[in-house]
């Protein structure tokens, strides 16, 4: 692991944000209770700290959702790896994303999970490429930053499973 990291945001600047879009969250879902769905393994940086600060009563589940395999670039098919454990019917749910890029594994899971008829279905993600998206009914709710196309590590994006405890947001700088 001799790679070179250039740091895009510091671990204060994701704190930072994080508490933000946790605001905003606890203001637009003031007096409903709150069901996030965790997209493994990434998320799960991100959805701690932001559940930590919102300002609800909310449940919490679980879902890995591949597309990737041991590359850097999505391979386009969609594999639900782990589902839910809990019903989400008549629920507000909010699901909670490390990176959307191309948007397929979004669209993909939005359209399987509204068919388990929740009340609500939002998505909030830490790091956006929207210059990527393909699919136009991606909608994000929550952003906290807006990234440049390069492979994206830390905060729990990996490389091969590498550098998702990094407290900050990087690249790998090409040697």
């Amino acid at each position: 692991m001799d790679d070179k990291i250039r740091i895009l945001l510091s671990e204060e600047e994701v704190a930072k944000r994080v508490k933000e879009v946790a605001d905003q969250i606890s203001r637009d879902y003031k007096g409903k209770p709150l069901h996030l769905i965790c997209i493994l393994k990434g998320g799960v940086f991100f959805t701690c700290e932001l559940a930590k600060r919102i300002e609800l009563p909310l449940t919490m589940d679980f879902m890995s959702v591949s597309s990737y395999g041991a590359g850097t670039v999505s391979s386009g098919i969609v594999k639900i790896i782990k589902d839910l454990d809990d019903p989400i019917e008549g629920k507000d749910v909010l699901i909670v994303e490390d990176i959307i890029d191309s948007g397929n594994t979004l669209a993909y899971l939005i359209e399987v999970l509204k068919q388990r008829n929740p009340n609500s279905i939002e998505l909030c993600t830490l790091l956006d490429k929207p210059e990527r998206r393909v699919k136009d009914q991606v909608k994000v709710k929550y952003t906290c930053f807006t990234v440049p196309d390069q492979f994206i590590i830390g905060y729990g994006l990996d490389f091969d499973q590498l550098y998702r405890n990094l407290p900050y947001i990087g690249v790998i700088e090409q040697q």
